[in-house]
């Protein structure tokens, strides 16, 4: 099982307008950077879209290293969008956090590991969960 850190925003967050260049960086051969500043951006207009509904939690645990989520990583989470198939979710089961792709398959719901040494959740009547948001970022360091 996958646990967390629960970080709540800042009801009144520091604006930090930092410079995004328009020029993009290539990941393969290097090329020419353009040497101008398109515009600025804040981190907070490109990662919450609903401040209200938006909270932020640190993973821990392997289960979502195939989706890109490791140990330590910032989870922006959601609660106002609709928790649908294929998206990765934030959920309590049985009173503890776990972050897990949300999957319907022959009738039934499950939660989904995106790590093979993990097993899925087939979610039934039996057990108690609550799904907390969707993830919509997730924010590590290299």
């Amino acid at each position: 099982m996958t646990s967390f850190t629960l970080l709540l925003p800042n009801p009144r967050p520091l604006r930090l307008p930092l410079p995004l260049f328009s020029g993009k960086v290539a990941a393969g051969f290097p090329s020419p950077a353009d040497d101008y500043v398109e515009k600025t951006l804040d981190l907070n207009e490109l990662l919450v879209q609903k401040p209200a509904a938006t909270f932020f939690v640190r993973a821990q645990g392997e289960s979502m290293l195939g989706a890109g989520i490791h140990p330590d990583d910032i989870l922006v989470v959601d609660r106002s969008l609709e928790p649908v198939a294929g998206k990765i979710v934030i959920c309590a089961l049985n009173g503890e956090l776990t972050v897990k792709r949300l999957a319907r398959g022959n009738g039934q719901w499950q939660l989904r590991a995106e790590n093979p040494a993990y097993p899925d959740i087939a979610v039934h009547e039996d057990l108690e969960m609550v799904i907390w948001g969707v993830v919509t970022n997730v924010i590590h360091a290299l």
